[in-house]
Order: C-alpha cells, then sequence, then structure tokens
C-alpha cells in the first residue's frame, strides 16, 4: 500500500519503550515470549475448531474468527517492535507507518465487532434456545463476519486518508511503540480538528455500538438468567458468559482510555501501558480466557494433540 507524502519528514522514530531504556533485551525477550504465546494458543484454537465437527457451531466459528483477527492484529504491531530493538533503530518509513495505522485500526475495530456478535450470539442461546439453531444459521454468520470486515475496512481507511492529508513538519519522534493515531496527531503542524472530530464521532460511533450491543445482550441474558428456577442452570448459563465478560472488560476498558478522553487529558506513559494491554496482552489471554473454562475446548485440544 503506497501513501503520497505531503511532509518534509520521510520517516518516524518509535521512541515508546525504547526512549532511556537499560533494558531493551529484557523487553525484546518478554515480548517475542507474549508474540508467540499468543500466535501459537490462537492458531491452536483455530485449526481445534476447524478438525473438530463438535465445535461446527456459531459460538465456536465466531471464537476461530476473533483468534485469526487476535494473530493479525498483534502481527501488526509486535514483530516490528522486535526488529528496532535487536536493530537499535527504531525508525518506520512514512508508508510503513501509514501501512501499520491502516492495519492496526482495522483489525482493533473487527475484534470489537466480533466481540458484539459474540455476546448475541450468547444471547440467542440463552434467551431463545429452542430457536437457536434456526435464529444463528450459517448463512447469518457469515454475513455478521463480512459485515464486520466491510464496514472496519472502510472505517479505518477514512482515518487513514486523514492522517495522510496532514502536514508534518521537522519533529519526528512518535512517543508510542507504533503509529497509533494520537500520538501522530501531536507531530501534525497543520489543523487537526477534522481528525480529531472523525475520531470522536465515526470512530466513537464503531467503538460504542458494538459495546452497546454487548449491554443490551447482557441485559436480557441477565434476566433470562435470573427466571430460570434452578441454580444449576443459572450457574451454567452464567458460565458460558464469563469468559467472554472477562475479554471485554479487558479490550474496551483500556480502548476508550486511549481514544474517547480529550487529548490534552492523555500521558504517554499511561497510554502505552493501556496500549500494550489491548495489542499484547488480551490477545496473549483470550485462548486462556476461553479454553480454560471450556470442556468441550480442552477436549478438542487434547484429540489435537
Amino acid at each position: 500500500m503506497g501513501w503520497k507524502n505531503k511532509t518534509t519528514v520521510s520517516e518516524f522514530l518509535l521512541m515508546g519503550l525504547f526512549e532511556g531504556s537499560e533494558h531493551q533485551q529484557l523487553l525484546f525477550w518478554l515480548f517475542l515470549l507474549m508474540y508467540l504465546v499468543t500466535v501459537i494458543g490462537n492458531l491452536l484454537i483455530i485449526v481445534a475448531v476447524a478438525f473438530n465437527t463438535h465445535l461446527h457451531t456459531p459460538m465456536y466459528y465466531f471464537l476461530a474468527n476473533l483468534s485469526f483477527t487476535d494473530v493479525n492484529f498483534i502481527s501488526t504491531i509486535v514483530p516490528k517492535m522486535l526488529v528496532n530493538i535487536q536493530t537499535q533503530n527504531n525508525s518506520i518509513s512514512y508508508s510503513d507507518c501509514l501501512t501499520q495505522l491502516y492495519f492496526f485500526i482495522m483489525f482493533g475495530s473487527v475484534d470489537e465487532f466480533l466481540l458484539a456478535t459474540m455476546a448475541y450470539d450468547r444471547y440467542v442461546a440463552i434467551c431463545y434456545p429452542l430457536h437457536y439453531a434456526v435464529m444463528m444459521r450459517p448463512q447469518l454468520c457469515f454475513l455478521l463476519i463480512s459485515i464486520s470486515w466491510a464496514i472496519n475496512g472502510l472505517h479505518s481507511l477514512l482515518h487513514t486518508l486523514l492522517m495522510n492529508e496532514l502536514v508534518f513538519c521537522a519533529k519526528n519522534e512518535i512517543s508510542h511503540f507504533f503509529c497509533d493515531l494520537n500520538p501522530l496527531l501531536k507531530l501534525s503542524c497543520t489543523d487537526i480538528f477534522i481528525n480529531e472530530l472523525m475520531i470522536l464521532t465515526i470512530g466513537g460511533l464503531a467503538g460504542m455500538t458494538p459495546f452497546i450491543c454487548i449491554i443490551i445482550s447482557y441485559m436480557y441474558i441477565s434476566l433470562a438468567i435470573l427466571r430460570m428456577p434452578s441454580a444449576k442452570g443459572k450457574q451454567k448459563a452464567f458460565s458460558t458468559c464469563s469468559s467472554h465478560l472477562s475479554v471485554v472488560a479487558l479490550f474496551f476498558g483500556t480502548v476508550f482510555g486511549v481514544y474517547f478522553s480529550p487529548s490534552s487529558n492523555h500521558s504517554s506513559h499511561s497510554d502505552i501501558i493501556a496500549s500494550v494491554m489491548y495489542t499484547v496482552v488480551t490477545p496473549m489471554l483470550n485462548p486462556f480466557i476461553y479454553t480454560l473454562r471450556n470442556r468441550d475446548m480442552k477436549a478438542a485440544l487434547q484429540r489435537l494433540f
């Protein structure tokens, strides 16, 4: 993907985790380990779902897609960071930076939509168990996934094209470990009002829509669980949602803290910590969260090995 550079800046310096750090090799091995665990864990979920007919259900179909997205999400950021540490060269070209920005926004946004889709799946399974097979038919599942990719591909393209319209002057040090919206906007020497407006409106809509869908789904799920006569039934229903709720809280909590507070309130240090949580830690934890308390998935992995 090529981007027309309208500025005098030909490259940026990613200073986030490395600026003044005396433990770069420790960071390298730490993030390499987390990256390998993320990729292997999520690929195992994809393979287990693909080769086990018992897991050919909407819930695991969405989980496999989430794992695929998480692998791409973390691969957009961490490999470049590892190369920078090893070569002791924190530079990234202008075009590579905007390309990284595009895929980062797209995969992150698809993650949000998939979490909302999984919440809707749990809503149908618990509130309409007798109609589940009809309501969550394969055609609808495929349509939901396709819409998620199409909408967020366009959403990501909008922010990237707007960023390409900005002019960057002499300063090219990004106080982050990857090319993200807010750190790049701080370097622009032109008016960024339109960019910030699009983040708060279009970006807010793209982020809040799946979040609101999740909240509404769990409101109905909670009411349905409370109406269940047996304690065992309530516990079983809640256990099917607990893993998903954990991921939602971790992911959306950090994302909203970074992107939907005024830029004047942003601290580079706090933004970096929050970004590490949702770009590295959450994709790494997802395979553990979704498999440790799931008997079907554990059984599928055991058969796989």
